[in-house]
């Protein structure tokens, strides 16, 4: 995906996933950050579809927590808050030990085998050193981890609760060392479940998130530095609706509506009041012409 743009290919019957799948990702890599809006206009203009398929996208995310509708404002994308995170991998915690212990304990020869492929996929994923392309397989690996408890529940509050942190994932993924452990915390799942052991499978699980839930809230404390590639070369803060930059995949950002800071400068150049200096030089200069 590393040299691919927000536009997609148009098919009708999964147009609109694939706009999902889009503005997720951006959202994940933190090409629209918390709080930004999401103009329609362009939306459209960036993803190459019409306006449709925008809002029921816009929609779909906005059950899924990653984006939310303001009055008077339109969409945006969400923030999460310290307490929110820490309650977040809580459950997270929780459900994915749970999950972990069901699949050891099912011992399915096929699951294992699916999950081994995932595992085999992220390691791949890591060499490429491609942050979308880590985030998919890691995404992958839970996906047959939660699937390997064959608990629909359990999926289903697992991937509404993936879905709410996407973003925190990516970050604390790019923190420091923090992937390099991730890497091992995998395998210690991969293995424990592999060997049938729920006791050892569920406590990696747990482990997992809590390690990952440390990591994320030390970033929303302040603790950590942001990623290098997140924030935008500029000091000032990013215009409500205009996407920033980002080399991966190749958005032009629109023009900011608005006056621009330079004619806002002339302006006040041109309408501010003469000085005193200006006139004692004048007055200066006046006397040497007598003499």
């Amino acid at each position: 995906m590393d040299n691919q743009d927000l536009h997609i290919t148009r098919q009708a019957a999964t147009l609109r996933l694939m706009v999902e799948e889009k503005l997720r990702a951006a959202i994940a890599k933190g090409l629209f950050k918390p709080g930004q809006r999401l103009v329609e206009r362009e939306l459209c203009e960036l993803i190459g579809v019409g306006r449709t398929s925008i809002r029921e996208a816009l929609r779909q995310l906005e059950a899924e927590g990653l984006v939310q509708t303001i009055p008077h404002r339109g969409p945006i994308v969400s923030s999460i808050s310290a307490q929110e995170a820490r309650q977040l991998y809580e459950i997270r915690a929780l459900l994915e030990g749970y999950a972990g212990r069901q699949f050891a304990e099912r011992n399915d020869p096929q699951a294992v085998k699916a999950l081994d492929k995932t595992v085999k996929a992220l390691m791949k994923a890591v060499k490429s050193n491609e942050q979308l392309a880590l985030i998919e397989a890691k995404s992958q690996f839970y996906k047959v981890l939660m699937g390997g408890a064959e608990n629909v529940f359990v999926t289903q509050m697992l991937t509404g609760l993936h879905n709410r942190i996407t973003l925190l994932r990516f970050t604390s993924m790019t923190q420091p060392g923090r992937l390099a452990r991730s890497i091992v915390e995998i395998r210690d799942i991969y293995d424990a479940i592999a060997a049938g052991d729920g006791d050892a499978a569920e406590k990696a699980c747990r482990l997992h998130i809590q390690e990952a839930a440390k990591v994320a809230l030390a970033v929303l404390d302040g603790s950590f530095s942001e990623p290098a590639a997140a924030p935008p070369k500029s000091p000032r803060r990013p215009v409500p609706g205009t996407p920033l930059k980002d080399t991966s995949l190749k958005v032009t950002p629109l023009k900011p509506a608005g006056v621009k800071a330079p004619a806002l400068k002339d302006k006040r150049a041109k309408d501010a009041p003469a000085t005193d200096k200006p006139a004692a030089v004048k007055a200066g200069t006046a006397r040497a012409a007598r003499r």
